[in-house]
């Protein structure tokens, strides 16, 4: 199966399940680990463990055996680890704290150009 159909297998889990904010990052040249982070949210810890479930459910179905899943008991943060994919399900405040859309989505080419632009009074902008 190609990646980029698990991660629609995914999302579509999450989104049956009615997961906030769904967010794919491509991590790849960042992380050894994985080639891609899905993040989602969910509205309370029950809600966030049926996320990761139902994403766990849904891979299944399609021959796809989840590596593992972190968290489950308390419900704060769940990973499940699917290979290519991994799937954090976080509670809105978690979310916001480990803030893992800015952490993986860092480019240092941007962040030098961004801090050389501030040393010199520029309001130069770099795209990605």
């Amino acid at each position: 199966m190609q990646t980029e159909q698990l991660i629609e297998i995914v999302r579509g889990a999450l989104e049956d399940v009615k997961a906030r904010d769904i967010e794919v990052i491509d991590v790849r040249g960042k992380s050894s680990i994985t080639s891609y982070m899905v993040v989602a949210s969910g509205t309370s810890k029950r809600h966030v463990v049926s996320l990761a479930h139902a994403v766990s459910d849904k891979v299944k179905e399609v021959g796809i055996q989840p590596l593992g899943t972190e968290g489950q008991t308390d419900g704060e943060w769940v990973l499940v680890d699917l290979g290519e994919v991994v799937v954090h399900v976080l509670m809105p405040d978690a979310r916001s704290y480990y803030d893992l859309e800015h952490l993986w989505r860092f480019d240092s080419r941007e962040d030098a150009t961004s801090e050389a632009a501030l040393e010199t009074g520029s309001d130069t902008k770099v795209s990605g």
